[in-house]
């Protein structure tokens, strides 16, 4: 698939937009002429992110009153989010709570959220975190993530959400092409370039094609 340049009505909030894949969204968003709300932790660590058509605020992504005054106003939103402070499903669950109530107060409809490939099926319900030999230090993570993607398949049904889930080398220094394939929630390929990675979660916001799923990316 690819994309070319487009302007909307309104503008899209990226939640965890201070992160590596939080900017390249946010990158390719401007690429596209949409005006952007850049939600981070902390704003003065990433004041860099402020400039034409992007504000920069601060937002507690575990806070459904926080998600809602952030997302007034906009089209829809993206959550790319991280945090090594909490365990991850603690922080993740939160967040997926705080996501689905705020949004919906906020009247914001789309939500596309970044997973992690190690949630992805290697077989029929069997995700890569499930086999024995998976590494124990990473599970925990791994299971955050599988926490978030249950919250939100419990949500309303009004919130039409999308995982879009990158295979496990997301390449950040190699140039993007503009293409990507999808697949559903099975590991679909190896790579896939972070630019490219973009360019797959701004389609989600410009032209959603799936929804209420897990989608897998690969280059």
């Amino acid at each position: 698939m690819s994309s070319t340049p487009r302007q909307v009505d309104r503008g899209v909030v990226v939640f965890g937009a201070g992160g590596q894949v939080g900017r390249a969204v946010v990158t390719e968003a401007r690429r596209r002429g949409l005006a952007v709300t850049a939600a981070v932790r902390d704003p003065e660590r990433h004041r860099d992110l402020a400039g034409e058509g992007v504000g920069l605020v601060r937002c507690d992504v575990t806070d459904p009153a926080a998600v809602a005054a952030t997302a007034h106003g906009h089209t829809a939103a993206v959550s790319t989010v991280y945090t090594p402070d909490v365990p991850s499903a603690d922080f993740y669950g939160a967040t997926a709570d705080a996501l689905v109530a705020g949004l919906d107060t906020a009247r914001v409809r789309r939500l596309v959220h970044v997973g992690v490939a190690t949630t992805l099926e290697t077989a029929p319900g069997t995700a890569v975190h499930d086999d024995p030999a998976f590494p124990e230090a990473y599970r925990a993570f791994s299971l955050g993530h599988a926490l978030a993607l249950d919250r939100l398949r419990e949500s309303d049904a009004a919130l039409d959400w999308v995982v879009v889930t990158p295979p496990l080398d997301l390449d950040r220094a190699a140039p993007g092409t503009g293409r990507y394939r999808t697949g559903g929630p099975q590991v679909l390929g190896e790579r896939i370039a972070q630019a490219d990675l973009a360019v797959a979660v701004v389609d989600e916001l410009t032209a959603p094609a799936h929804h209420r799923e897990q989608i897998a990316v690969a280059e």
